[in-house]
């Protein structure tokens, strides 16, 4: 499989800057990310998958690279990618590589959310001076030390989508937090150096406006990960049990000052569109690799296939499909902003389950046009199709929450309800 990559010399750009418009900054993180991508990520992902491993030596590249700090502002020393230059370049990682691109978003949302995100939000002076204090010494452990922040988003009730408060409490104390609570499917377990912790501020009355955005340092006691990890997909991004018993942290350690992570939560809604960029790689991969089975480029597989018709008619439909999804995909990271309008809103959405879906029913193409030796570990366009399968499974905006809000708000105005039967 390591020759694979070595022989697709010609792989364009997965948004040709040209026909997109990129600016060249977006430009050239989008070549460095694919650079990465190609030579280092695509080589080492089947071992990944096979052992259920972090990519450890994925993420030393990245450091390397000054990638752990894509979104750190530049003034803090960062690179200072914007949600949109983000997006782009994290799926030409996902064409190669979806355990390190997924695992990779869980680390960036730590600098997205409260950098170019939260600065975007207009705050009062207090409260961005707050901020900015509280985050610097976090991107200064990112630039410096290569330090790696997860995402643990889960619990395994209501509160990931946004129904109800966090489980996870934050009890305050004179110098900071005592945090009690447990994340499931917490990606980078056992590998990041903080988890960046959702939490609930401990009140009489408990509410999501009091949702708590803290670093809670891997080495700290209290801090525990259980249980296995043997999934269908996405094995490399060993998302095990975190327990957090009696986990005591200073105030600094807050992400964002408190309360702004629920303003954010509600004003800026595209900020959960971050796990996209991964399945959008998977299916410019899917089909990648398509063209090369079929014109006979992949190493040990030389029969020509190109000039049957029922194959060329199944690659159109991929295309037509991969076109699709990457048009609704670009216009709606385009129109991130805070506060979208109600029409924007709804096209997240509907961006998101386009992706997720439609990354599954591509590599399911694949595999059908491509035929049975497309199934071999030795190839990797079934690692692709299992971890397109996991897309829509991904809380905040899993499958089924999307086509749910699609439809709900759709057909009724902020605040309309229905009137009971007489």
């Amino acid at each position: 499989m390591n020759q694979i990559i070595d022989l697709t010399e010609t792989d364009a750009p997965l948004f040709d800057p040209k026909s997109w418009n990129l600016t060249s900054f977006q430009a050239e993180l989008c070549e460095k990310a694919r650079r990465l991508g190609k030579e280092n990520f695509a080589p080492r992902a089947e071992t990944w998958d096979r052992e259920a491993s972090f990519p450890v030596d994925n993420y030393e590249d990245l450091k390397k690279e000054g990638m752990l700090g894509i979104c750190i502002p530049d003034s803090e020393g960062g690179m200072g990618a914007d949600f949109k230059s983000y997006m782009l370049a994290a799926s030409e990682i996902g064409r190669y590589c979806g355990t390190t691109a997924l695992t990779f978003n869980m680390h960036v949302c730590s600098c997205l959310w409260t950098g170019n995100l939260a600065d975007s939000l207009g705050l009062d002076e207090p409260t961005l001076e707050q901020l900015h204090q509280g985050r610097s010494l976090h991107y200064q452990r990112i630039l410096d030390e290569g330090a790696v922040y997860s995402q643990p988003f889960s619990e395994g009730n209501a509160a990931a989508a946004g129904k109800m408060p966090f489980g996870t409490l934050a009890t305050k104390t004179e110098k900071g937090w005592i945090i009690n609570g447990k994340k499931v499917f917490a990606s980078l377990s056992g590998n990041a150096d903080y988890y960046g912790i959702l939490a609930t501020e401990d009140k009489p009355r408990l509410s999501r406006r009091d949702t708590l955005y803290i670093a809670v340092p891997a080495t700290h006691q209290g801090v525990e990960v259980i249980g296995d990890w043997d999934p269908l997909g996405m094995r490399g991004t060993v998302s095990r049990t975190l327990l957090l018993n009696n986990v005591e942290v200073p105030d600094e350690a807050q992400l964002m000052p408190r309360g702004l992570y629920h303003e954010a939560a509600m004003r800026w809604p595209h900020m959960f569109m971050t796990l996209t960029p991964t399945y959008l790689g998977i299916m410019q991969g899917a089909f990648d690799f398509t063209v090369l089975y079929l014109r006979g480029e992949i190493p040990g597989m030389p029969i020509v296939r190109r000039m049957h018709p029922v194959k060329q008619h199944s690659l159109a439909q991929m295309r037509i499909m991969l076109e699709q999804s990457k048009s609704i995909w670009f216009q709606a990271i385009s129109e991130a902003r805070p506060d979208p309008s109600k029409e924007e809103r709804l096209r997240a959405y509907a961006a998101q389950y386009t992706v997720m879906e439609n990354a599954n029913t591509i590599c399911q193409l694949a595999i059908r046009t491509c035929g049975g030796h497309s199934m071999l570990k030795s190839l990797p366009l079934e690692r692709m199709y299992r971890d397109s399968r996991c897309g829509s499974l991904m809380l905040p905006w899993t499958a089924e929450i999307c086509l749910e809000r699609l439809g709900k708000e759709s057909l009724y105005q902020h605040g309309e309800k229905d009137e009971p039967p007489n």
